[in-house]
């Protein structure tokens, strides 16, 4: 540390390196919705309506599986669960969620395998936390899921971007990924199903990749707390089946496939079949690095393994099938050549809330600049209603042809 002159105070200056650390937290997606928030006429007539956040549990419609709730309370009232949990999980719980990942693979993972974390956002927060080292960097996927660049800039670890392509049903561009990485790349991240694209990786590309992996000598992080939200005829296929090829690393949680985003039970998988890992104790540094943070609830991570036993699949199918009608997002480009005085994604989302009330997400809050994301997870009056504000506000911004 050191003291800067003034005040006497030995604090450390934020680093040089990109943006400061203090604007780190700002780029995630609930800090670009505070800042559209904030453009809200709050004393206007009308109310408010929400098509930016990614939590469904707004609406009605979106509720998690009856099973769920009574294993909640089930564990809550067995006094079983009051105490403090293992730093690396309940054992009951791990062994649940080995067993719910061993499914599609064929081979069996042991609790042993599994960390519990604080959702799938701290699992983020323990990888990028641990790969970071003096002068390494990662490779990232633009568009994607925000976290990675803010977790990155507070661990000192550059990242570097590569490109999904969009013609190519956003499959990762695997050249660039050779052309990025370097003998100090330590990982990369793929996020199937796709944040914010909602593409699915087929095997082929899943294998692709995993030769890529091997080839540059880095590790995955498979990102896959959308599995089995799969549409049409892709199927979700987890990239573990791979790890005979190079060690990956998967993070999920239950909060998108039963609906429980604030229930916060996340999870990292070590899937590392030749030692890979083991060898370069990176399962000790995770173990050291969950040893210094906070836990799960442990009343939750006792209600697991009934969660995942006792939920029945007609509830999944059901939700699929309603998913798949209305979908959960869209993602839109934004043509601002028709529209008059727009800046960017940015200015138009804040000028939509301040005149219609409406909230929507701005495509740079991903990587996507000059694009916008809607929620449609809500009821079908709200949307109609949330949807005629858009057009009314693009009509009145529209350019007048000559």
């Amino acid at each position: 540390m050191e003291g800067d002159g003034t005040t006497g105070w030995h604090i450390s200056r934020p680093s040089a390196r990109g943006a400061p650390l203090a604007d780190a937290g700002s780029m995630i997606i609930r800090a670009v919705l505070g800042r559209v928030f904030s453009s809200v006429d709050a004393s206007g007539p009308r109310p408010v309506l929400t098509l930016g956040s990614g939590d469904p549990t707004a609406c009605a419609s979106f509720r998690p599986p009856p099973e769920a709730e009574d294993a909640i309370v089930d564990a809550l009232r067995s006094g079983k669960h009051n105490g403090y949990s293992p730093t690396v999980g309940v054992l009951s719980a791990r062994r649940a969620i080995a067993e719910y990942l061993s499914r599609d693979l064929p081979y069996q993972l042991s609790p042993d395998d599994i960390y519990l974390t604080s959702g799938c956002c701290q699992a983020i927060d323990v990888m990028i936390s641990i790969l970071a080292q003096p002068g390494s960097n990662i490779l990232l996927p633009k568009p994607g899921f925000p976290l990675y660049e803010s977790r990155t800039m507070f661990s000192n670890l550059e990242d570097r971007h590569f490109n999904l392509i969009p013609d190519r049903g956003w499959e990762a561009d695997l050249e660039s990924v050779e052309a990025l990485a370097d003998e100090n790349t330590v990982a990369m991240v793929i996020v199937n199903p796709s944040n914010p694209c909602g593409s699915v990786y087929s095997h082929d590309h899943l294998a692709k990749i995993a030769e890529t992996a091997r080839k540059l000598g880095i590790i995955i992080i498979a990102d896959e707390v959308y599995d089995h939200l799969a549409f049409g005829n892709k199927p979700f296929i987890p990239m573990v089946i791979f790890a005979d090829i190079v060690p990956v690393i998967t993070v999920g949680s239950i909060s998108k496939r039963w609906l429980v985003p604030g229930w916060r039970l996340g999870w990292i998988a070590m899937c590392d079949l030749n030692g890979i890992l083991k060898e370069a104790k990176v399962d000790k540094s995770i173990e050291s690095y969950i040893n210094i943070t906070n836990d799960p609830a442990t009343f939750i991570q006792g209600a697991v393994p009934q969660i995942i036993a006792n939920t029945k699949e007609d509830y999944f199918m059901k939700y699929l099938i309603f998913c798949e009608i209305r979908q959960i997002y869209v993602t839109a480009k934004l043509d601002l050549s028709c529209l008059d005085g727009i800046q960017d994604d940015l200015d138009f989302c804040c000028r939509l809330a301040k005149e219609e009330s409406v909230i929507v997400l701005p495509g740079s809050a991903l990587g996507m600049k000059d694009w916008i994301r809607i929620t449609f997870a809500m009821d079908i009056p709200t949307l109609e209603n949330a949807l005629e504000r858009i057009k009314s506000f693009c009509q009145r911004h529209a350019k007048l042809e000559a």
